[in-house]
């Protein structure tokens, strides 16, 4: 054990301590003893003090007795005469000031101190947050966190630093400087996205906002590893064994970030400093060593790595862009943009097939016309992205289980955004990517790469075509619905009545963290390219997937297509926000929509100004259609306000086939309530269109359902549909 370590760490747990004394008693004179304090929105009060002690800190006074408890660990600084190398002193001195570093934290939050957040640092994680991303260090898809004091020598050593980070899907939490400048800061100024979204978490540019760090963790483990508060031993175990952290110091280390890292090491959480600092070789509370220096920055991350004993599963896949799960949530702008894809804006679709051994050939990947380089910046290109596999083990039901894969695979690049599916397909590259040299056949090696990585039970070979050229895209996208169809014609007899189990779809939480699909036999997922028959097959093939099944339980509304087994599944896999759904309404309760839906349905309410009735009708807008609508604002305005993972009665998201089953929105009046839809959209779904209307019993209600050729305002809409008698005109308002 270093002397000058302890030394250091001692005085700076010392210095922290007396901090916060200070802050206590300036707080009691300034807003009085019974001042509450607490970090906003979490249940945990001052979660590290809390998790270790039991303490409950609600007021300023009850502070006083947690500034007891980390003095009496105070040690005092080694004699210059006899030096007991226990490495115990240090680490009480280390819990000491984790606890003066949280008051002193908290107490930003009634106005003494620095502001706690401002338009960079984001301050202390709320439980919402914790829920949603600490869910990912238990199931694996975030391997742990680097807990970043300082600044990287070079604005570009930062960036290179985050990139690695973010590809190994690690969380970055950023809090501490070195000579006035975090880490923060350098990738602000290089333009680098930040926030929760992409796993770059500037917390404070003073390194005791590092605390917010600990706190994650501690309520990771009271949270998830059923850890009561007060059992420290039990929290501080959980976290060497279960939440993969360390510290990477940059820059010089002072003995206030000496003391945080020792409160650090209680947790498991080695330091590895780029700077020439004394070095913990020795295991013990660390899995392996536990301050490790002189490491050079671009080796750092690696060697953190290592000596926290961490596993990473990485697929080094040979493109010029970061690669990673952190990249998933990522948006392109308008102003980042260089080329996009489908949308409105071009045809484009997306197809996997399965084809014998001999018809493939492993790695194959072509371009069918021009490349990105070739491209005008800005302009919207035809894409088809045709994916062929072939495995002993492979089955055609499998098809739309990997090919709903290609959606999160895409998204995992940098610069590159990916929404929905099949021939709704909207894909947008930004000009940093093509900077870089990111070429369309690279979508082709993320396909590859990750489709035999992550499958290698059913699929032996990939090849991938891309096609740009507009006449052969506009001839296969025919053949790639035909498909489509007959995919969802599958399902055949099956009803939500006569099986017991529904399917989840958590494939989308990238992009809205509280959205979940319910896929029901007579209700498909909102992206349009999941069915029942698919979720079965996709837990078949991964049992901790997306796809996961759920017993329906008591049915609690028939009507309203209620059951408590769905409730339940709901609030858990929502963290609590989404406690009820009614599958069948879209009045109440609905379901949550992300942002890959195929179509919008939206209340119409039309007013007859001459009776003053209102009547309720729907209307439908498709992904596909770029026009005006009788509701005042576009498909991609109201994609806006549907989507995000939050229920909004009156409007949702949902699969264009959705609008064929005798179940749509049937507690709402069903189909017979749809007043207005694009002309295209009524042509493209004609005959189960056709179909519904003879069993809503008015076959000829196609006919009456106006569109934009004849009505484009709500009155319009209605001076269309009064005189063809059309049945939402002697139906009941909804409230």
């Amino acid at each position: 054990m270093s002397k000058i370590i302890a030394t250091l760490a001692i005085r700076g747990a010392h210095e922290t301590v007396n901090l916060a004394e200070q802050k206590i008693k300036e707080a009691v004179d300034a807003k009085g003893p019974n001042e509450a304090v607490a970090f906003p929105n979490t249940g945990y009060f001052l979660p590290v003090i809390y998790g270790l002690t039991g303490e409950k800190i609600e007021k300023v006074s009850d502070m006083e007795r947690v500034l007891k408890i980390a003095k009496d660990l105070l040690p005092e600084e080694p004699s210059q005469d006899l030096w007991l190398p226990y490495l115990g002193n240090t680490l009480d001195a280390g819990i000491a000031t984790l606890f003066g570093a949280e008051m002193i934290m908290a107490l930003r939050y009634i106005g003494i101190g620095e502001p706690p957040v401002n338009d960079l640092y984001l301050g202390a994680a709320d439980d919402v947050i914790m829920r949603a991303r600490g869910v990912e260090f238990v199931d694996g898809s975030a391997p742990g966190f680097a807990a970043v004091v300082g600044a990287a020598p070079t604005t570009e050593q930062a960036v290179a630093l985050a990139r690695e980070l973010q590809q190994k899907s690690l969380y970055t939490f950023m809090a501490g400087s070195t000579n006035g400048i975090c880490m923060a800061d350098q990738l602000a100024e290089a333009g680098v996205e930040l926030g929760w979204d992409t796993r770059l978490v500037p917390f404070d540019p003073h390194v005791y906002g590092q605390i917010y760090s600990i706190g994650f963790a501690t309520r990771a483990a009271m949270s998830f590893g059923g850890v009561q508060p007060g059992d420290y031993e039990r929290i501080l175990r959980y976290n060497k064994n279960r939440v993969f952290a360390f510290v990477v110091a940059l820059g010089e280390v002072d003995p206030i970030k000496y003391a945080a890292a020792a409160g650090a090491i209680n947790y498991g959480f080695p330091t590895i400093a780029d700077t020439d600092i004394p070095q913990i070789l020795p295991t013990g509370v660390c899995t392996y060593e536990h301050v490790v220096s002189n490491v050079p920055v671009e080796n750092i991350i690696q060697k953190s790595i290592e000596v926290r004993g961490l596993k990473i599963k990485i697929d080094k896949i040979p493109i010029p862009v970061a690669y990673g799960a952190a990249f998933e949530g990522e948006r392109i702008r308008k102003d980042d943009l260089f080329a996009e894809f489908g949308g409105s804006k071009s045809e484009a679709f997306e197809l996997l097939r399965m084809r014998d051994m001999d018809e493939v050939e492993d790695n194959k990947i072509e371009l069918v016309g021009i490349d990105l380089k070739d491209m005008q910046e800005k302009k919207a290109y035809p894409l088809a992205i045709l994916v062929d596999v072939a495995g002993r083990k492979m089955q055609k039901d499998f098809e739309p289980i990997l090919e709903r894969q290609i959606h999160h695979l895409i998204n995992g690049a940098e610069g590159v955004m990916h929404v929905s599916q099949r021939d709704v397909v909207w894909m947008r590259v930004g000009k940093k990517a093509v900077d870089k040299g990111f070429k369309l056949t690279d979508i082709g090696k993320i396909l590859h790469t990750k489709i035999m990585n992550e499958f290698p039970a059913i699929v032996d070979k990939v090849q991938v075509t891309l096609i740009t050229d507009n006449d052969k895209v506009h001839e296969l996208i025919e053949v790639a619905r035909k498909e489509y169809h007959e995919r969802d014609e599958r399902v055949g007899g099956l009803t939500d009545d006569n099986v017991d189990t529904f399917y989840s779809c958590t494939l989308c939480q990238s992009f809205a963290p509280t959205h979940v699909c319910i896929i029901t036999p007579q209700r498909l997922g909102l992206c349009g390219a999941y069915n029942w028959l698919d979720g079965k097959a996709s837990y078949e093939i991964n049992p901790t997937g997306p796809n996961q099944p759920i017993l329906k339980g008591e049915t609690l509304d028939a009507e309203n297509g209620e059951w408590s087994g769905i409730n339940e599944f709901l609030s858990g896999a929502s963290n609590g926000a989404v406690p009820r759904l009614y599958a069948y309404s879209m009045m109440q309760n609905p379901m949550t929509s992300c942002g890959c839906f195929e179509a919008i349905v939206a209340h119409l309410p039309l007013m007859d100004e001459e009776t003053g009735m209102i009547y309720s009708g729907f209307m439908i807008v498709n992904r596909d259609y770029a026009g005006g609508t009788p509701f005042g604002m576009g498909f991609s305005t109201m994609a806006g306000l549907v989507g995000g993972g939050m229920q909004n009665p009156g409007m949702a998201g949902i699969g264009k086939y959705f609008l064929g089953s005798p179940k749509f929105l049937s507690a709402d009046g069903g189909f017979a309530r749809v007043v207005w839809m694009p002309s295209e959209l009524k042509e493209q779904l004609r005959g189960i269109l056709e179909a519904q209307a003879e069993r809503s019993g008015d076959p000829d209600l196609l006919d009456k359902i106006a569109d934009e050729t004849n009505a484009m305002t709500m009155d319009e809409v209605l001076a269309f549909i009064k005189p063809k008698n059309h049945p939402v005109l002697s139906m009941d308002m909804l409230g």
